[in-house]
């Protein structure tokens, strides 16, 4: 008898509606502020609109959507980017990034040895991209996210990962709006420096400086951040 892997169950219409605009709207592919309805999402992207509404009601209780007043009517409008929705999800996610952090310390050291060398590699690319004269914003931010989610993923906390994946769904608006501003001002420097002391923090297996460390760089990501936003403006406030 030949064993064999159940298949993988198809995506519900919900579902694909639901990663469809997600991707829309942290990409920037819809912008901050733009109105939005099931009639939208319908022609955009497909479907009806009974599993149009339930992706716009999954993606509003992640705060990627929010009601507005038009006029005499009450209408949804992808989240703005806000000094203040910023201050709270940076260090919403700088807490449980710090937590990962600590839970990847408690490894063994063979476990850890290798999850230093993934992170030291990572950083070190970052480190080479900070020096160029004209730096890709998009390979900046993956290079970030990875250095991150290598920590994260072996932290052995499922429910953490999930948290963490709603948060930064948000968090990855942000910086793909005010990044650039921060490789302009060659902010790079820093942000490698602390993800060094991450590193070093894991590497002899410390838990408490590394949750401390990696709580630190969210900080100081956010008063990075928050400079870049006072030059560039809040986004999609104007409706």
């Amino acid at each position: 008898m030949v064993d064999t892997e159940p298949d993988t169950p198809a995506p519900t219409i919900e579902s694909r509606l639901y990663h469809d605009l997600r991707e829309a709207i942290t990409s920037l592919r819809i912008p901050p502020g733009a109105p939005i309805s099931e009639g939208d999402v319908c022609r955009r992207f497909g479907g009806s609109r009974t599993p149009a509404r339930a992706a716009l009601s999954r993606l509003e209780r992640e705060g990627l959507l929010c009601p507005s007043q038009f006029g005499t009517k009450l209408r949804l409008i992808v989240a703005p980017l806000t000094a203040s929705d910023m201050k709270q999800l940076f260090l919403m996610v700088g807490a449980l990034n710090g937590v990962a952090a600590r839970l990847a310390a408690q490894l063994d050291e063979g476990a850890r040895r290798r999850l230093v060398e993934q992170m030291r590699a990572i950083n070190d690319g970052l480190r080479q991209f900070g020096q160029r004269d004209a730096a890709d914003v998009r390979q900046a931010e993956d290079l970030d996210g990875r250095f991150h989610r290598a920590y994260e993923a072996v932290a052995g906390a499922p429910q953490l990962v999930v948290e963490l994946d709603w948060l930064g769904a948000r968090r990855t608006r942000y910086t793909r709006v005010y990044t650039e501003a921060l490789l302009q001002a060659h902010n790079l420097r820093e942000s490698v420096a602390e993800h060094d002391a991450i590193i070093e923090a894991l590497a002899s297996g410390d838990p408490d400086a590394a949750e401390r460390r990696a709580a630190d760089n969210y900080r100081q990501a956010l008063r990075r951040f928050e400079l870049a936003l006072h030059a560039r403006g809040e986004r999609g406030g104007w409706f």
